[in-house]
């Protein structure tokens, strides 16, 4: 009885199993429903969704995704899709890159110009690449661009087109947007009169000029700009345009607090050209009118030319010399630099800088970040700057060569003195071995 009773309870397990698992048949049309849900889904999803997708896709992606379903595609011509866009142009025979397809330029101006906004040139070394940028320009005629960008990736090609050209494609935008904000030029055949134009639409609106290195530009050109742009929070020019006036109209009462002053100062024909002297008052006045300023300066001079540089107190805040800097020029930093922030040094020579150093540590009580690279300073004289600025110092890149070990303290030991004074564990930069 009992055997009976038993098999009879098996049977009942073995066929309440076999109903709980459907036939194969059943799993294959549950997955096909469930997946054309997946796909009803997906393309049901709201625009603003599929937007917000979009923007983190890349271009060849977004264009591919735009092809899914007419839906998607709808998504893909919302103007706030091409309110930023990057024109990437560059030639098959000198370049790795691949550059925006000519069918997607020319539908991007003939439906989307008006929504462009933030709008950035990218081009390779062949001027063939940058006479293309300007012909784009040249054809905004309905843009509303409030950020303009032209970016030479290797050697600044827009240099080699021709004024004229490149001056009427930038003039179109100028006109035609009214709305310009932030403008980056830096390496082009700009020239005045252009400024004036740019000052006659966009006097209200421009908040950024960058400009280093555009040699048909006067300080005639910037100061039109400080004298109308009353809003120029952000200017970055070469030295050679750089003048007493000029600093003055930024200083002016109408004039609002400038945030970010950049100066490029370059020997384009070394030992040819004598430097000029900005005067104290003149520094004086812009930094009362903006204590806050960032005065940021670059250098690349051969050491006989610094000779104007630092004689008298500059409110400079950020330093990066590029070729090398003679020992007299960063005592004198030392001396007459008391806003400095940050110093960066690429090459000295072989004469250890420890007094200049020190001093720097001493008179710079707002030095926050140090790097120094082909250079000599020895181990004691390090500790003592390090001990002399202290936790301020976020920021501290020294290149291994550059500390020479002395009587007081080796390369094994530095780290340790460092690390103390700093409070946190520090450890010089050392070349990477291939």
């Amino acid at each position: 009885m009992k055997r009976n009773s038993l098999s009879v309870e098996n049977k009942i397990v073995q066929s309440s199993s076999a109903a709980k698992q459907p036939k194969l048949g059943f799993y294959s049309s549950l997955n096909q429903s469930r997946m054309h849900t997946v796909l009803l889904d997906w393309g049901r999803l709201p625009h603003h969704v599929v937007l917000r997708i979009f923007q983190y896709l890349p271009l060849l992606d977004r264009a591919r995704a735009s092809s899914v379903c007419r839906r998607w595609n709808e998504v893909f011509h919302i103007p706030d899709l091409w309110r930023k866009f990057e024109f990437e142009l560059n030639q098959s025979a000198t370049s790795y890159f691949k550059s925006t397809h000519p069918d997607l330029i020319q539908q991007i101006i003939k439906k989307h110009s008006a929504h462009l906004q933030y709008v950035s040139f990218k081009v390779d070394s062949s001027t063939e690449s940058a006479e293309a940028a300007c012909d784009i320009l040249s054809q905004l005629v309905n843009c509303s661009i409030q950020t303009l960008g032209l970016i030479s990736t290797a050697k600044p090609s827009f240099m080699n087109v021709s004024e004229s050209h490149f001056v009427s494609a930038l003039t179109v935008v100028f006109i035609n947007s009214k709305s310009l904000s932030s403008i980056k030029i830096e390496d082009t055949p700009v020239d005045d009169p252009s400024l004036k134009i740019l000052v006659a639409n966009n006097s209200d609106t421009l908040r950024l000029l960058k400009m280093s290195s555009c040699p048909h530009v006067s300080s005639d050109g910037i100061l039109c700009i400080a004298d109308h742009c009353q809003g120029l929070r952000e200017l970055a020019l070469n030295y050679y345009i750089l003048t007493d006036e000029l600093l003055l109209a930024l200083s002016s009462e109408t004039h609002v607090n400038l945030e970010h002053l950049r100066i490029d100062v370059v020997s384009e024909n070394p030992g040819q050209i004598v430097f000029h002297a900005i005067k104290k008052h003149s520094w004086d006045a812009l930094i009362r009118h903006s204590p806050r300023v960032n005065v940021v300066m670059y250098f690349f001079l051969y050491e006989e030319e610094f000779e104007m540089f630092f004689k008298e107190e500059t409110p400079v805040t950020h330093l990066y010399f590029g070729c090398s800097v003679s020992k007299a020029v960063l005592g004198r930093i030392g001396l007459n630099c008391p806003r400095l922030f940050e110093l960066v040094v690429c090459a000295n020579g072989l004469q250890p800088l420890d007094k200049e150093l020190i001093c720097i540590g001493e008179h710079c009580t707002n030095l926050t970040a140090l790097g120094l690279s082909e250079c000599e300073v020895s181990c004691s004289a390090f500790i003592k700057f390090v001990r002399l600025c202290g936790r301020r110092l976020t920021h501290l890149s020294i290149m291994e060569e550059v500390l020479i070990p002395d009587e007081d303290y080796s390369l094994d030991e530095i780290h340790t003195e460092v690390s103390k004074y700093l409070g946190r564990v520090w450890f010089p930069d050392v070349m990477p071995l291939w």
